[in-house]
């Protein structure tokens, strides 16, 4: 089973990279679960969203607690407890446009890759400059880092929408 964990902030498009990430595996006949978690916080407080792959029906119904990948939406979410319980072999995804490497001190020992999905979300008209919609974005990025390609995430996107 493919476990992953997403940290976003409320009304910026992370429970919906769930729902394509999990649509792209679908498409492809997985079977697949996604969902956020938040409560009656308003636009902009820190919410999760979980996905879960596998071959078989998935009967875990909780959100996930050690992910094999991590994607952050939002850099401000980082802290040494975002890659807890997670595969040391997985992955982390961070929306900045920093280096992997100035990640380090807070994810030692761990792969990660970055992407300004900001700056691409802007320069796509996706959102405002004050709140750009990274999800798109980072769907590209997480589709490389798992394996997806090009034609799955458009075929989510199609399909989602």
């Amino acid at each position: 089973m493919i476990e992953i964990t997403i940290y976003g902030r409320g009304g910026r498009g992370g429970v919906t990279l769930a729902k394509l990430i999990a649509a792209a595996y679908f498409l492809r006949g997985k079977y697949v679960q996604a969902f956020g978690v938040y409560g009656a916080e308003r636009a902009g407080a820190p919410v999760q969203a979980y996905v879960r792959v596998d071959d078989d029906e998935i009967a875990d119904h909780w959100p996930v607690r050690e992910p094999d990948y991590v994607i952050v939406l939002d850099s401000g979410l980082i802290t040494p407890e975002t890659s807890r319980g997670m595969d040391p072999q997985g992955w982390i995804v961070v929306n900045s446009p920093l280096p992997p490497g100035a990640f380090a001190s807070v994810f030692p020992g761990r792969n990660v890759a970055t992407l300004d999905a900001s700056a691409i979300a802007v320069d796509c008209g996706l959102g405002t400059r004050a709140l750009p919609i990274v999800n798109t974005a980072l769907l590209g990025a997480a589709a490389e880092i798992l394996g997806l390609s090009l034609a799955d995430a458009e075929a989510a996107l199609e399909n989602l929408a």
